[in-house]
């Protein structure tokens, strides 16, 4: 079997702007036509999987909900477990909270309190990495439980907001990247 050449190209330009969504001034990178997209989307997770093949990973924790997105499939290709991380109220049981600053306000993440297990190494994936405070929050979380958190994953990373010196100190992997 003839190995496949990916254009990233091609992946970013399936990347939808929808300005002033969800508040004025923000410019939204809409990943829904990627998804839509089977090859494309077959493709993102691939090569998303394939920069974490040889890192010894237990579970990947995705971030609510385009993290799920993501996420899952990334835990499958690793063939580990998934751990969703949700926003305040959405999680049935026993929960720790999180909370962080976002580029425009103030959010919270949850995730059960026996999610991740002292000792395991936890991959953090989400969508989109802009101010890096949701992936710092899972890493409080995952570490908070004893877990270890081995990378940072995300499909797509907007430079200018400079997320990835928030997560100084962690190798952080992103397949698009927008100026």
């Amino acid at each position: 079997m003839k190995e496949e050449t990916v254009d990233v190209t091609r992946l970013a330009a399936l990347i939808r702007n929808v300005p002033d969504f969800p508040v004025p001034g923000i410019l939204f990178r809409d990943i829904t036509p990627l998804l839509r997209d089977a090859v494309a989307f077959r493709q993102a997770m691939d090569l998303l999987a394939a920069r974490w093949k040889d890192v010894p990973v237990d579970l990947v924790a995705g971030v609510e909900s385009r993290g799920f997105i993501v996420g899952a499939p990334v835990a499958e290709r690793l063939g580990v477990g998934f751990v969703p991380v949700r926003k305040p109220g959405k999680l049935p049981w026993t929960k720790e909270r999180q909370e962080y600053q976002l580029e425009y306000g103030t959010a919270a993440v949850e995730m059960h309190a026996d999610a991740v297990e002292p000792g395991q190494r936890v991959l953090v994936v989400d969508d989109l990495l802009a101010t890096g405070g949701t992936a710092d929050a899972v890493r409080t979380l995952v570490e908070r439980d004893g877990g270890r958190v081995v990378g940072f994953c995300f499909l797509i990373e907007l430079l200018p907001l400079r997320g990835r010196e928030r997560l100084a100190g962690y190798p952080v992997f992103s397949l698009i990247k927008f100026d």
